[in-house]
């Protein structure tokens, strides 16, 4: 049977521990997939049928019954463990060193441009969480209407704006002019906008808007679409890639408009690759450390989950993955260095276990291989072990 569609879901931040090189990252012992099986009634019997519980290294006290699809864990090649090199390497790309990083906030002649090109002054310039940055720097920006520029240890800057200062159009305007300016040596993975209102302590608000390097090098997007197969993105996935190699898009602001999305896409007839990324684990739960919040996320999209894949065409295949770990019970609110799942479903697909992969871009090469079109990135494809 020739597969017509693959539906790829991140879920953003699902790590399950076991990185060899955690310790190198200061992340040893970490484990997301671990620290929801301990909070209470969790329950995803849709990801365990699938063979979660199955895969090499993950706890095997919630594993039930015998796996309807296949299974792997996946580690990541990549000098880094962010949203962008992750989603990159399962695209393709192997990055031998990290996007910049700014743990001592950005630059004077960076702060100076975006300060001169917008007209407004840069207020924090630090490592900050974003709930707290707003509480913090929120009444000058209000007097001021600077933009509170902040970062993390990822290679990002975020811009935060209350939307009484000034509009979205206004926020989005600055974040486009700091996208130019951090270039080069500077360019960093991501310029994301942060609109937030209210009172003190202030709540950060729907808006958010991410402005990704461009690939630096040709993805599994770009080789689909020029063999003429659509390559529908879901979520930030567009943003992610700076819309290079995608055909149509689809922004979401929550989990549940993703799955509402990719349930819509499901009874839509093409050809290709569904890209999704479902944030909200990463975003609202992950690196504000709420384990409870976090398992719940998750165990609301498995319930969805059961219905998707009672609904895939018998030339359809589901695969899900995750492109980093966000430890909501580890230390500090960032990232974690973990290995991730691969759970692969269809009509044609053979259940089995796929062990351990040395690069998330297994991903994309099995996909070309699927789809028999050339393929010289990174990454070995399985294709012949599941189909």
């Amino acid at each position: 049977m020739k597969t017509k569609r693959i539906f790829l879901m991140v879920m953003d931040s699902f790590g399950i521990g076991g990185a060899k090189d955690a310790a190198r990252f200061g992340d040893e012992g970490s484990d997301t997939l671990r620290s929801l099986i301990q909070t209470e009634d969790f329950s995803i019997p849709n990801l365990t049928r699938l063979g979660l519980f199955h895969i090499d290294g993950v706890d095997k006290r919630m594993a039930d019954g015998t796996p309807i699809g296949a299974y792997g864990r996946l580690e990541e090649m990549s000098e880094g463990k962010d949203s962008t090199i992750g989603h990159w390497e399962i695209a393709g790309i192997y990055a031998d060193e990290p996007l910049p990083t700014y743990p001592d906030g950005f630059p004077a002649e960076i702060v100076n441009e975006i300060e001169k090109r917008t007209g407004r002054k840069v207020l924090c310039n630090k490592p900050y969480s974003g709930t707290e940055v707003i509480k913090k720097y929120g009444e000058e920006h209000l007097k001021t209407g600077g933009l509170i520029v902040y970062t993390s240890v990822d290679s990002v800057m975020q811009i935060a704006a209350h939307m009484d200062v000034m509009s979205m159009e206004e926020l989005y305007r600055c974040c486009k002019i700091a996208r130019e300016v951090l270039s080069g040596e500077h360019c960093v993975g991501r310029v994301i906008a942060r609109p937030f209102n209210g009172e003190y302590p202030y709540k950060r608000i729907a808006g958010r808007h991410d402005y990704s390097a461009t690939p630096p090098k040709t993805t599994i997007l770009d080789l689909l679409q020029k063999n003429g197969l659509a390559t529908i993105a879901v979520g930030k996935i567009n943003d992610i890639f700076a819309g290079v190699g995608v055909s149509e898009a689809h922004g979401t602001s929550s989990n549940e408009e993703g799955m509402e999305t990719a349930s819509h896409l499901l009874n839509k007839d093409f050809t290709g690759l569904c890209f999704v990324n479902f944030v909200d684990f990463d975003t609202v739960y992950g690196h504000r450390r709420n384990a409870i919040g976090y398992a719940e996320a998750v165990m609301a999209l498995d319930r969805w989950l059961g219905s998707f894949i009672e609904n895939m065409n018998d030339d359809d295949i589901l695969m899900i993955t995750a492109d980093h770990g966000c430890d909501p019970s580890y230390l500090g609110t960032d990232h974690t260095r973990e290995n991730v799942p691969l759970l692969m479903y269809g009509k044609a697909v053979k259940p089995l276990n796929l062990g351990t992969r040395g690069s998330f871009s297994d991903i994309a090469a099995t996909i070309a291989d699927i789809f028999e079109i050339p393929y010289d990135l990174n990454g070995k494809s399985f294709r012949n072990e599941v189909l």
